[in-house]
């Protein structure tokens, strides 16, 4: 999985906001707001030429306090949800 090109996080006012860069991804009708846990590893894997699900897990322990089945779980959702709304790929 990557974080597809053409998109950058921005903090704006405080939101960690997804925003499109260049004309190809420009699409005002939804903004994408990530929570500071998924801006978190949203910086810790844009530009990787590949990530897995097991790696953004691997970000969360060694960040959070958290048990490695959590972090599998909530990565993997997190990992979907980015694919789901056209942010990451496979």
């Amino acid at each position: 999985m990557r974080i597809k090109e053409g998109f950058e996080l921005q903090n704006v006012c405080g939101e960690h906001i997804v925003i499109p860069a260049g004309e190809e991804n420009v699409d005002f009708s939804r903004i994408i707001s990530l929570n500071p846990t998924a801006a978190y590893l949203w910086e810790n894997v844009a530009g990787r030429e590949n990530f897995t699900v097991e790696d953004l897990a691997k970000l969360l322990l060694d960040e959070y306090e958290v048990d490695e089945q959590t972090a599998l779980e909530d990565c993997k959702l997190i990992a979907e949800r980015w694919e789901e709304v056209g942010l990451a790929e496979k």
